[in-house]
């Protein structure tokens, strides 16, 4: 396969206010999408669960979060004793300065149809590289800093713990989105974020790449520590998480950094799998004009927004998982899934490109594919018959709780012995439940009555 090279001679032509004006319009574009995103997450799922959301601030309670960042600023602002303070005070800016950096390199509308502002012709994305996507990764990559740092600076043990969370698990799930991203590359030809959304004229990438996106939205959900998956904040059992020991505005930096990087995020699923600035299919086929002018924008504001409210939906309806079951998805079912995926689509695209009939491909794929699920069954049958014998009972599955001096659950194949109880007053020492010392006047149980 042949990599195309992309033009971006349109780009760094643009005098120094032009650069500077659409800056300052991509950081305002984040923060109003934040500060709309907010209350509308309030509402919606105050609607989903049949209650009333925000009402009072402003018209139809639309400056919620607004009043919500006004109290968070003039909140006292506690530095606790044991802390580092310089890491203390500089990680919330390390988490939400990197969550801005990425929207600089996303395509509001086409490179090859400039758009005029105060008489000059530019076109409606800051800057691009040939490398955009990856530095989108590597902004994603530096957020990761502030939260752990955060939570080591506190001086705390829960935050610590929050931190660790938070940096296993963006790591974890990181992987499987990079290794996602490598299939839009091959399929595009390249790594500038204008260039796939050219490639991407004829048809969107999630109809010829359904799983990538697949898992790219649920690595998305992850990377940005959203509810089924926000661990590292979970209330129940690590108080706070890696923000446990934050007040003020420091304590809203890091929330400011999270509600960014769901737009980041999501602005990236846009351009990758959903055609970016065009409009859906049925509007550019019977409308020429679709994809000119201002209108890019609002298709990809359109879209960005569902997306948004796919976060939103997911947090109303699902309950939070445990940590096990969230990493063992991530290395377990997304990073193997994602690889093989890569593998299957790296095979198509060696074969189209030695001109082999797209029938004869679906052949070969197919072979090969049913010849993996057979083995998979094999593998499943043997492993399922072994399980079983090593669950049988037997003297060696005896188990005792307390034996390390700590009381543990018990592994597959062990059982818990017997729950001790207590006779009745008058009746004597402790007894087993459901032994034989419970049988009384031929009912078993009695002594626990």
């Amino acid at each position: 396969m042949t990599l195309s090279m992309e033009d971006l001679s349109m780009f760094g032509r643009d005098p120094w206010w032009l650069v500077a004006l659409k800056a300052v319009f991509c950081f305002a574009f984040v923060m109003v999408t934040v500060l709309v995103s907010i209350v509308f997450e309030r509402k919606i799922i105050g609607w989903m669960q049949l209650r009333i959301g925000p009402n009072r601030h402003g018209p139809w309670g639309m400056l919620q979060s607004l009043a919500d960042g006004v109290k968070l600023m003039l909140k006292e602002d506690i530095v606790v004793k044991r802390a580092d303070k310089l890491v203390y005070v500089l990680a919330p800016v390390v988490a939400a300065i990197p969550a801005f950096m990425a929207i600089a390199v996303i395509p509001f509308g086409p490179a090859d149809d400039e758009i005029s502002i105060f008489g000059h012709r530019t076109t409606m994305q800051l800057t691009d590289l040939p490398i955009g996507v990856l530095y989108i990764l590597a902004t994603a990559s530096v957020g990761i800093y502030g939260i752990v740092l955060g939570g080591w600076s506190s001086g705390s043990t829960y935050p610590l713990l929050g931190g660790l969370r938070s940096c296993a698990q963006m790591i974890s799930y990181e992987i499987a989105m990079g290794v996602s991203f490598a299939a839009v590359f091959l399929y595009s030809g390249s790594m500038s974020t204008s260039a796939i959304v050219q490639a991407q004229q004829g048809r969107w990438y999630i109809v010829l790449l359904p799983v990538s996106f697949i898992i790219y939205i649920v690595s998305m959900v992850g990377e940005t520590n959203r509810a089924p998956f926000d661990l590292p904040e979970s209330e129940g059992d690590l108080v706070g998480g890696f923000n446990t020991e934050y007040s003020s505005i420091k304590f809203a930096m890091f929330m400011l950094a999270e509600y960014v990087n769901m737009v980041t995020v999501s602005s990236v699923a846009v351009t990758l799998f959903l055609g970016g600035w065009r409009a859906p299919y049925p509007i550019s086929a019977f409308w020429a004009g679709a994809n000119h002018g201002w209108w890019p924008l609002a298709w990809f504001v359109i879209k960005m927004a569902l997306l948004l409210f796919f976060f939103i939906w997911l947090r109303a309806t699902l309950p939070r998982l445990r940590y096990d079951q969230f990493m063992k998805l991530g290395w377990k079912v997304l990073i193997p899934v994602s690889m093989a995926w890569l593998m299957l689509v790296a095979t198509v695209r060696a074969l189209r490109n030695e001109n082999y009939d797209f029938r004869q491909i679906l052949l070969y794929i197919g072979g090969a594919v049913l010849a993996i699920l057979l083995l998979s069954l094999l593998a499943d049958a043997f492993s399922g018959r072994a399980d079983r014998k090593r669950a049988e009972p037997g003297p060696e599955n005896g188990f005792d709780p307390m034996a390390g001096g700590y009381p543990v659950p018990p592994l597959p194949g062990q059982s818990l012995p017997p729950v001790p109880r207590r006779r009745p007053r008058g009746q004597g020492e402790l007894i087993v439940s459901g032994g034989l010392d419970t049988v009384r006047d031929g009912k078993e149980g009695g002594g626990a009555r």
